[in-house]
């Protein structure tokens, strides 16, 4: 299947955030920016991931879009690899040094694993709570290399709802998951068709649209047991921790704020 075109930049200093936003912005903060997806068709099955990286330079950005797809994978594999392969596009010069990243993605999988999930695992010689293999071991390390001597800005976005850049990456996702290898842009941001790349105000929140080209996000599991309130990344893990044991509470959900919200109803 296709492979992503490669972006020449590269970033240093180390840092970790967590933020959500919904609102209009502009890129005063002079940040790289970068939008990124995946999606499979089957869960496993035919996958694509899709990143838009937006470098800043004098008076306007460069625009980098770079995507690529798998046979056999999964939904949260190919949300993780446009992860790392929108931050490996970064090496190669020292022109973006001073800059910080802003990563915007819709996949609450990728942001609570690298900001939640991987220093307990890592802890752990990378098995759960129940003593079971972390999935997708192999891109969370890589991830976390990736992240390292960085600083980074993992932003929530809401997935299929108008916002500018998150479309543009689903639709490069799941064009490389059909197999079709689209057209991928590399130029400057003044030529780029997406127009307000930096809007993030949601168009569509009624809309229960999905892209006809993947599957719908996974999501995750939270669980009560004894009181104590636990983030599975599988069901697998959760059903383990809860089969059998006498008032025990789970739910999936898929982001952080069906997640505050259910956390805060069983308060």
């Amino acid at each position: 299947m296709g492979e992503e075109k490669s972006c020449v930049y590269g970033l240093s200093t180390y840092f970790y955030k967590f933020m959500i936003k919904k609102k209009v912005i502009q890129n005063s903060s002079n940040s790289i920016v970068i939008f990124t997806d995946g999606a499979s068709l089957g869960n496993p099955g035919s996958g694509g991931y899709g990143a838009v990286i937006l470098i800043p330079k004098e008076n306007d950005y460069t625009v980098c879009e770079i995507g690529g797809g798998e046979k056999h994978t999964t939904n949260n594999r190919m949300e993780l690899m446009a992860a790392i392969k929108g931050l490996k596009s970064l090496f190669g010069s020292d022109l973006a040094k001073s800059h910080p990243i802003k990563i915007y993605t819709d996949s609450s999988y990728v942001i609570n694993g690298i900001t939640k999930w991987v220093f307990s695992w890592e802890k752990r010689n990378w098995v759960t709570m129940n003593k079971e293999p972390v999935l997708n071991k192999d891109l969370w390390e890589e991830l976390l290399d990736q992240v390292k001597l960085r600083k980074i800005e993992w932003i929530h976005v809401s997935g299929h709802s108008g916002i500018p850049g998150n479309e543009r990456v689903d639709e490069i996702a799941g064009s490389f998951a059909t197999s079709k290898n689209p057209e991928l842009f590399k130029g400057d941001l003044k030529d780029y068709s997406v127009k307000n790349i930096f809007d993030l105000k949601i168009r569509n929140t009624n809309s229960k649209k999905k892209s006809k080209n993947r599957a719908p996000k996974i999501g995750y599991y939270i669980s009560k047991v004894e009181g104590k309130i636990m983030i599975h990344q599988a069901w697998d893990e959760c059903k383990k921790r809860v089969l059998g044991v006498k008032k025990a509470k789970f739910k999936k959900v898929s982001n952080q704020e069906e997640e505050n919200k259910v956390i805060k109803e069983w308060a």
